[in-house]
Order: C-alpha cells, then sequence, then structure tokens
C-alpha cells in the first residue's frame, strides 16, 4: 500500500493574485473551441492536481469554487507535445502559485505523484467516463488526475475570483450530485493511501 504524509491545513499561508476567468462564457462555448482545437491539433490532454492536506486527522482535497456554486481541482489543458508532469508543475504554478518574487524557485517546485484517474471525453459534450465507450475511436479529450504531494508548509495564492476551500473526504464520498462523478470518485482513488498525518 502506497504510503503519503498529510500536513495540516494551518501549515499553508494563502494569499490573493490577479483573477482569472474563465476562458469560456458558457458550457456551449466551451464545447465549441474544443471542436475547433480538436480539428487544428488533435485531442486535448488535460491535467488537474489532487492536492491533500489533513483537519483533525482526515483528509481534506483542496479545490477551487467558482461563483460560488462550481468546483474544480487546481488544472488546465496542455500544449500541444508538452509533457504531463512538466505541464502540470506549470499550471499549478500559475493558478495557484505564490507571486511573491522573493519565494525561492525551490518553493515553487511541486512533487507530483501518481496519475490516480483517466477520463475520456468521447464527443463534444460536457460528458466525461473513466473509459473509452466501445464504438468510440477518437476521443475528443483526455483528463488525468494527479497526486501531488504537498510540502511541510507553502504559500499558496489563490485568483481573486476564486476560493480555495479544503473538502473533506467524507464530504465528497458518494456525493456526484454535488460534485459531480470526478470529483465524488476521489475518495474511492485515495483510499488506496495508508497516510501519515504530521504537524
Amino acid at each position: 500500500m502506497p504510503e503519503a504524509t498529510l500536513y495540516p491545513l494551518e501549515n499553508y499561508t494563502f494569499g490573493a493574485k490577479d483573477a482569472q476567468p474563465e476562458e469560456d462564457p458558457s458550457v456551449a462555448t466551451r464545447l465549441k473551441r474544443l471542436e475547433h482545437d480538436f480539428e487544428t491539433q488533435g485531442m486535448r490532454r488535460t491535467v488537474e492536481a489532487v492536492l491533500v492536506v489533513h483537519q483533525h486527522n482526515h483528509p481534506h482535497v483542496l479545490m477551487l469554487q467558482i461563483a460560488n456554486a462550481f468546483f474544480k481541482l487546481p488544472g488546465h489543458y496542455l500544449k500541444p507535445g508538452q509533457d504531463e508532469q512538466d505541464g502540470l508543475k506549470e499550471v499549478l504554478n500559475h493558478r495557484i502559485g505564490s507571486t511573491d518574487p522573493n519565494d525561492n524557485v525551490a518553493e515553487q517546485d511541486w512533487v507530483i505523484g501518481e496519475c490516480l484517474s483517466t477520463w475520456w471525453r468521447p464527443n463534444f459534450e460536457s460528458y466525461m467516463y473513466p473509459y473509452v465507450p466501445a464504438h468510440i475511436t477518437s476521443p475528443k479529450e483526455k483528463k488525468m488526475l494527479y497526486f501531488v504531494h504537498m510540502p511541510p508548509n507553502k504559500v499558496l495564492s489563490v485568483p481573486k475570483n476564486m476560493k480555495l476551500l479544503a473538502v473533506p473526504l467524507f464530504e465528497l464520498y458518494d456525493n456526484s450530485a454535488r460534485y459531480g462523478a470526478q470529483l465524488s470518485a476521489i475518495a474511492h482513488l485515495l483510499s488506496r493511501y495508508d497516510f501519515n498525518y504530521s504537524n
């Protein structure tokens, strides 16, 4: 059983950075852009980070909340040909990395662990599946969720138009009605880890 050390939420400092508006004003616009990108670049690859801390010796996943309603993991799609782990580090620094130029460069580095799950978008629709449906020969998007090992402490800067929340696993478990299939599955994905709760 793989092990992972979790540190308390209180160990992390939360700052603010400029807002990062969504690229598309609606789901329909986003899917239209995906269709355009698919024609020019092929299948989109997206990476997202599962960042885990603890409160009262229970794992909590750090998630971004947009408009007090929509939850998502820190992540983004990759440039064509970009390495997945290097791309995820770049995305994390952009999304929630410290904005202080005096922070040590090493402080900005992230330890990317294993890929926890892969989700596939078979068509230009919002549905994604943890497998490629049998009749699909050309999926439109591949999304990979990576476990990212948090250091004992870190400065995290959150875009002003978002909140960074620590969501307990018991809240995610079997709660696809609120969090959707991908996020509610994280509790299952993390069950294979033996967590060490540090101070």
